[in-house]
């Protein structure tokens, strides 16, 4: 069982870094944001990361064979996305000609469900890693990866939130490239 934690916790922080840097992006964008507006962003990304395991472990248990179809596609969904996001977010800080305001679109529930599947969406894979363990070890692993998420996201909004403030108007486009270059690594990174 400690192993089991050892590597979930192993498992957790690896997974976490692509949303700590979204999260960073997102705390950038809106320097302003309030403590349950984070909880939500962090928690939406916790979800996303602890489900995704889950998924690809059901996968590896009934439909392998129509998930490894798919599988050659997810960097390049998650880049799609990614840079889709980032794009929006540099376009609206060049767009933006003053230093003190928040300018752009303020982060919908809709774009973030896209950040938190774009985010996870490598976390699939950990189903096949998991894949041997029983079912109550695979969700003690997707928890324990969704709980590491959660605080690692919480760091990075508000690391992002600090220097948003300094920034200003020109963070949106470095939360913006930090999403474009996520994005761009997870598909350069599929190939190797």
């Amino acid at each position: 069982m400690f192993g089991l934690v050892i590597t979930a916790l192993g498992l957790g922080a690896g997974l976490a870094m692509d949303a700590f840097s979204v999260s960073l992006a997102n705390g950038l964008h809106e320097p302003r944001m309030k403590a349950p507006r984070m909880l939500l962003i962090a928690g939406t990304f916790a979800i996303f990361q602890g489900v995704m395991p889950m998924l690809g472990w059901v996968c590896v248990h009934t439909v392998l064979q129509y998930f490894n179809i798919l599988a050659k596609f997810i960097p390049w969904i998650a880049c799609g996305l990614l840079g889709y996001i980032g794009g929006k977010m540099i376009y609206d800080g060049v767009k933006c000609d003053c230093d003190e305001c928040e300018c752009g679109e303020r982060l919908t529930l809709g774009l973030l469900m896209v950040q938190g599947i774009a985010t996870s969406i490598d976390a699939l894979s950990v189903g096949f890693a998991i894949a041997k363990n029983t079912l109550a070890e695979a969700l003690l692993s997707a928890v324990i990866i969704s709980v590491m998420t959660l605080a690692i996201c919480i760091a990075g909004l508000i690391l992002g939130k600090l220097f948003g403030s300094k920034f200003a108007g020109k963070a949106s486009v470095f939360g913006g490239i930090i999403l474009v270059a996520i994005g761009l690594e997870i598909l350069i990174s599929s190939f190797f």
